[in-house]
């Protein structure tokens, strides 16, 4: 993710002078190169441009859009540029774009300041023609007010890069699905063109027995080598080594077909293992820990999105996983929810190493699969749905507080991770239900609601957002405008 750059273009006009373009171009660069400098971006800042006219914007914004490496713009109004010639850009434009609302000098300068000064340091002016033309046009956009030194500013702009990262991926998402939708689950299914139009996905079906052809041509020489791989990572759990080396060929030829297809992401389904031994357990966990994103039952959506936010992600080291909500516990005073799936949950959030164990699954009717098993780590983390609302699609982002298993759960032979939903457990249930979020979910230690919203912005989607303060009173009010809303849209 590291060929991404965001371009820094300032805004300005002739009307001062060339001399004072040209220290405006000096600071911009200085400003560009000390914020790279402080590590809070995760994500280089290029200084490409002090633009004047119309057709400068058009053709940076042009240029912008066709360059791969450039994930987003973020401007910058030191002085008053006129808007009007900023709108031919903006309506061609994208890619996300950013305001940053700063300026060069932290503080007035009471013995200074003159018109000179006045000339060179009207952000204050500035911002304000700037951000009607993006109001006025309704163009999607983060507006990030403060000294450009401060580490907040610096760590909100790199937030946003993030999420502006994770747009600019979406939009090259390929999801292969082995099969098709576990039957009468109506949650995970959804329109595949209006993903594509709107998200950029590219959602397609291979066969299971061409899985299992790709299988069948894995050489042992491959599979020890993965076998290796597994010993240094995990802790072997059993002395059943056929069954694991089972799992390292499934893991080798569903990375083969993924890297071969360009696909980021899979899904697959229980009733459907044509020509198979297991269900991939530990091949799946695997390949979610090295980036790739997964939903079981067939769910591509949460496939899609749990690839998404792993590379929004990617460098930290909190977590992201696909998950499910299983069953709660009701004891007043300490109620939670413990998150599960039978088999696939990714062990970037296991709080030690983990297990690889062998156990039934008592589904699909084959053999019991080798699966890794551990605790996930206690954290605030968020849980994400993806649900396709007919006509519009809607992101929900609920906050939960993740804690240590409160029981040891000896016989539950999956990873599992446990959470206090916000604002409580009886009202995020509700919440949930009335927003209509999925079983399906990704949970994240690492992406914020705040990098959530700002990517449904980008995707121009619904967000929903359950939080410490929400209620089942105000979401209804929000979604009831919502509707309405997205109807006229």
């Amino acid at each position: 993710m590291k060929q991404y750059e965001f371009w820094f273009v300032v805004g300005s006009q002739f009307l001062y002078g060339p001399e004072v373009l040209e220290t405006v171009a000096a600071r911009a660069a200085e400003m560009a190169d000390k914020m790279n400098e402080s590590g809070l971006l995760p994500f280089k800042l290029v200084y490409k441009a002090t633009i004047k006219t119309n057709a400068e914007i058009t053709k940076i914004v042009k240029e912008a859009n066709y360059t791969d490496e450039c994930a987003g713009i973020v401007a910058w109004c030191h002085t008053f540029s006129p808007s009007k010639m900023w709108i031919n850009g903006f309506v061609d434009l994208q890619k996300p774009y950013c305001h940053l609302a700063t300026q060069y000098n932290q503080v007035i300068p009471n013995e200074e300041i003159d018109m000179d000064f006045m000339n060179l340091n009207q952000a204050a002016h500035g911002d304000r023609e700037h951000g009607f033309i993006t109001a006025r046009l309704r163009l999607p956009r983060k507006v990030i007010a403060g000294y450009w030194k401060d580490e907040n500013v610096q760590k909100r702009l790199g937030s946003w890069m993030r999420a502006a990262v994770g747009a600019v991926f979406s939009k090259q998402i390929k999801v292969m699905r082995f099969g098709d939708n576990m039957r009468e689950v109506a949650v995970t299914e959804g329109d595949k063109v209006e993903a594509q139009a709107k998200l950029g996905w590219q959602v397609n079906t291979w066969p299971v027995g061409r899985l299992a052809e790709v299988m069948n041509q894995v050489t042992d020489d491959e599979i020890n080598s993965m076998m290796d791989y597994y010993k240094s990572k995990y802790e072997f759990a059993t002395d059943d080594i056929e069954t694991v080396r089972y799992q390292a060929r499934a893991e080798i030829a569903i990375k083969k077909m993924l890297d071969e297809e360009g696909c980021q992401a899979f899904c697959n389904t229980f009733q459907d293992l044509y020509g198979m031994k297991q269900l991939p357990g530990l091949a799946t966990q695997d390949l979610m820990a090295r980036g790739y994103g997964y939903g079981a039952e067939g769910d591509w959506k949460t496939a899609a999105m749990t690839a998404i936010m792993k590379a929004m992600s990617e460098g930290q080291t909190g977590g992201t996983a696909f998950m499910e909500d299983y069953t709660y516990h009701l004891e007043k005073g300490n109620e939670c929810t413990l998150g599960a799936h039978m088999l696939e949950v990714c062990p970037s959030i296991a709080s030690g190493k983990p297990r690889i164990e062998i156990h039934p699954l008592g589904i699909g009717d084959r053999e019991p699969p080798a699966r890794l098993v551990f605790e996930g780590r206690e954290g605030p983390a968020i849980l994400v749905s993806l649900v396709d609302m007919g006509g519009r699609l809607r992101l929900i982002c609920q906050e939960v507080q993740c804690i240590k298993p409160i029981m040891e759960m000896p016989n539950l032979p999956v990873a599992r991770v446990m959470w206090k939903p916000m604002p409580d457990l009886n009202t995020s249930i509700e919440c949930w239900i009335t927003a209509g979020g999925a079983h399906h979910t990704v949970l994240s230690y690492d992406v914020t609601a705040e990098q959530m919203r700002d990517w449904a912005r980008m995707m121009d989607i619904e967000f929903v957002h359950i939080s410490k303060d929400t209620t089942v009173e105000s979401l209804e009010h929000v979604l009831f405008l919502s509707d309405l809303a997205w109807k006229l849209k």
